[in-house]
């Protein structure tokens, strides 16, 4: 969501950051919708304003006896010509409003310009990949092998894209999530957080999901959405709010199921856990203050990667480039683990400051105390981490000629001490 005052005091600079974005350039075009609406707000005042004098005209000639026909024929004119500047003056608000919110974010100065994710810009790594004195499989060929991982029977019950993990993966993946969880919570300051799974429109309208990203989602035959990320919960907690600016930071995590419809992206990752309609994810959002977004994103973002750390896997940080950065986004960092089955790093989480871009969208507010005038928010998510990705990670990293796969030394007591999966356990 934008704001039209700003555009109009800054029309080349919108231009200019539209265009970092390949969107369509259009401040020309909102500045005239917008004069439009303002002079139709104006015709409508005046309009209202002569109503009333009319009003009092007409009474004070029936009271001295006198001739108010023409007074009477204007005031039923005004009639329609104040109903036409109303209706006009709402159309245009409408289209403002689809023309505001249809709009990306405007990156953060630190962003380099570029097409696609071949234009991304790696920060730093962390950790070697393993050498192996074995071909390294997938982990789909490592789960079915254990008997432990089961798309055919997923497939039966939902469909493509849906995975049933049994016995100690499904152990593993609980125990990472748990993992996670206590991290953020013990040690990194977040409030843990259940929400609902299922929104209403604004919710999904004040994250950016709506109404860009409709066919992403899944929508109930009662119109609600399933999440496609807590994200959504947890940053529209503070939506129509004005929070005190002395209890910023607000941190909170989240261990929900998320769901997403994968539209597009057929034909990409068929096979295995990486891309599925239903997985879990721990999510980190903060709500801070404008001054402190631009730290909050270095620490959210190193607070995924101590996760990886501790568990061991090496992994890469991204720098988004403008044209591979996400709708709401005005900075994102990406966090790419390796896997050495695929031999490459692939997505794990995604860190991002979104400013005051959902802020505006949810009106959520800050004051400092005495103060009367409010200041929007600046809202950041990061994913600490995709679980079921992490999952893939562990087990890759960790497999054993045998087919095997160690336990990370961090998750063995969430475990019950186990430090293998295997058939045999």
């Amino acid at each position: 969501m934008h704001d039209i005052k700003w555009i109009r005091e800054n029309p080349e600079a919108f231009d200019a950051a539209m265009s970092m974005r390949n969107a369509e350039i259009t401040a020309a075009r909102l500045i005239d919708i917008d004069a439009e609406r303002r002079r139709l707000m104006t015709e409508h005042q005046e309009l209202l304003a002569r109503r009333k004098t009319i009003s009092g005209d007409i009474g004070k000639a029936k009271q001295s006896g006198g001739n108010a026909d023409e007074l009477m024929a204007e005031m039923g004119g005004l009639k329609d010509r104040i109903k036409a500047a109303e209706d006009g003056q709402a159309a245009l608000n409408d289209q403002l409003d689809l023309l505001l919110t249809s709009f990306p974010n405007i990156l953060d100065a630190s962003v380099p310009k570029g097409a696609d994710e071949d234009d991304n810009v790696e920060i730093r790594r962390w950790g070697t990949p393993g050498e192996f004195d074995f071909t390294p499989g997938e982990h789909f060929d490592l789960g079915e092998k254990l008997g432990m991982m089961d798309f055919a029977t997923a497939a039966k019950l939902s469909g493509s894209r849906f995975v049933i993990l049994r016995g100690q993966l499904a152990r593993l993946e609980r125990a990472l999530a748990q993992f996670m969880i206590d991290m953020h919570v013990n040690e990194h300051g977040y409030e843990e957080t259940t929400t609902p799974m299922l929104v209403k429109d604004d919710a999904m309208f004040g994250t950016g999901q709506l109404p860009k990203f409709a066919e992403d989602s899944f929508k109930t035959t009662n119109d609600m959405w399933l999440i496609p990320t807590s994200e959504v919960t947890l940053t529209n907690q503070v939506a129509g709010e004005i929070v005190d600016t002395a209890s910023l930071p607000l941190r909170y995590t989240a261990l929900t199921q998320c769901f997403r419809s994968e539209a597009g992206s057929a034909g990409r990752d068929t096979r295995g856990m990486i891309r599925q309609h239903q997985f879990s994810k721990v999510e980190m959002v903060s709500i801070v203050d404008p001054e402190q977004s631009d730290a909050e994103l270095e620490r959210k973002t190193q607070c995924a990667e101590e996760v990886l750390q501790r568990l061991g896997l090496p992994y890469r940080t991204i720098l988004l480039c403008s044209g591979d950065t996400g709708f709401s986004a005005m900075k994102t960092y990406d966090i790419e683990v390796w896997l050495p089955g695929q031999g490459r790093y692939r997505e794990i989480s995604s860190c991002s400051n979104t400013g005051e871009f959902q802020a505006r969208r949810m009106n959520a507010r800050c004051r400092a105390q005495g103060d009367k005038k409010t200041r929007f928010v600046h809202t950041l998510n990061g994913s600490g981490l995709a679980v079921g990705r992490c999952l893939i990670a562990v087990m890759e990293n960790y497999q054993q000629a045998d087919g095997s796969i160690k336990v990370p030394e961090a998750l063995v007591p969430y475990m019950g001490g186990m430090t293998e999966i295997s058939v045999t356990k």
